[in-house]
């Protein structure tokens, strides 16, 4: 097993994916990109706090969600349903993401941190290159 994660573990991860840029999306939330034509496409978004995302314990606004895409709705019903930090909420009912508290990502180690992320990467990523990175072309992490 490896170690626990750490917040700097997910710009270490995502930033090391192919065509991978740390940017911003809905104004000015930090999002990792795939720097794809015509359009940048986000997997792993910085979530502003909003009235839809309460903490049950506290009942204040979550101030530090991350958003993280997943493959398909049985991926997302696979982390949320599992023992652990993924969660999600009704406004991600019908998007295929979900959401992880940064203040908990100690709660999963650091490969199935790289896991979740990779797979988010796959996700948007163009086929032609998810396609080299499975293959592990040179230039692929």
């Amino acid at each position: 097993m490896s170690r626990k994660a750490r917040i700097a573990d997910v710009h270490a991860i995502c930033s090391a994916l192919p065509e991978v840029e740390l940017g911003t999306s809905w104004g000015d939330r930090p999002t990792y990109l795939v720097m794809q034509k015509p359009k940048p496409r986000g997997f792993v978004l910085a979530r502003a706090p909003r009235r839809d995302a309460i903490d049950p314990g506290t009942g204040e606004e979550y101030q530090d969600l991350l958003v993280i895409r997943t493959p398909s709705a049985e991926d997302k019903s696979a982390l949320v349903e599992a023992p652990g930090p993924f969660f999600t909420i009704d406004h991600f009912r019908n998007y295929n993401a979900v959401l992880l508290q940064q203040s908990r990502i100690d709660e999963v180690d650091v490969d199935e941190l790289r896991e979740v992320l990779t797979d988010a990467w796959l996700a948007v990523a163009p086929k032609s290159l998810a396609k080299r990175f499975l293959a592990g072309e040179p230039g692929s992490p």
